[in-house]
């Protein structure tokens, strides 16, 4: 009888609090500032269309791309600012602000909608979580986390998260409407560690109400912490 006490006060000492799990992951998928080269797949079908871009971010509120490729698209711009988004498309010379169902539209045609690029990685802020067990998933060993909005400004209600227990990062989620469908999935893989941080440089993201459809996006060049020119968060950067 000790002998099965001591294991079972051993196991749940093994295991951390939800907290811990969520400000671990905070620590890792947040920063001060960000630069990063991207390429993203976005396949539907038979087609498919690769993009490049340059992505600038400071905190969880500001963030600024520029698309390099395909040709037609080259120096599309999205500046991010609090809750607010802005398009700038060269071929009409014009800034747009995306609002109301239009976050709800793919971004460039891809399972990434605008609404998920106004999303911010804090759980712990903006989740009420619970760990519901231990599972492996994509090859790591996981906790998997059940999270609820605390409310309704956030795009997704409800999320379920595998955590790796080494990396401390997201490897899978899957992205619940109000109505409890699962309308998206996210699987996180290729951790760099960056200093003291690790982060997840691929991610794939399938919308589950379209067939065929993912979008691959790889941080193939990503630096932390470095210095970034005011003007990227503003909106005289957008037609500059």
């Amino acid at each position: 009888m000790l002998t099965i006490v001591c294991f079972v006060l051993s196991v749940f000492a093994q295991t951390p609090s939800v907290e811990t799990i969520l400000d671990n992951v905070d620590r890792n998928m947040n920063f001060e500032t960000r630069t990063a080269q991207i390429q993203m797949t976005v396949t539907r079908g038979r087609r498919v269309k690769v993009y490049e871009m340059n992505s600038f971010a400071r905190g969880a509120n500001e963030a600024a791309i520029e698309f390099n490729a395909p040709a037609r698209d080259r120096g599309t711009k999205m500046l991010k600012r609090g809750g607010e988004l802005w398009m700038y498309m060269p071929s009409i010379e014009k800034v747009q602000k995306i609002s109301g169902h239009m976050l709800r539209q793919g971004m460039m045609g891809s399972d990434l909608s605008y609404e998920d690029l106004m999303e911010t990685t804090q759980f712990r802020a903006l989740y009420d979580a619970t760990i519901v067990g231990e599972e492996e998933q994509n090859g790591r060993a996981c906790w998997r986390l059940e999270l609820t909005a605390k409310s309704e400004d956030v795009a997704y209600p409800r999320r379920t998260t595998w955590v790796d227990k080494e990396h401390m990062v997201p490897v899978h989620e899957e992205l619940y409407a109000l109505s409890g469908m699962v309308v998206k999935s996210w699987d996180l893989s290729d951790v760099q560690t960056f200093g003291e941080r690790h982060f997840p440089t691929r991610m794939v993201i399938s919308d589950q109400l379209q067939t065929g459809s993912q979008t691959e996006v790889l941080f193939q060049e990503m630096s932390f912490s470095v210095a970034l020119e005011e003007e990227v968060f503003s909106q005289r950067w957008l037609d500059r």
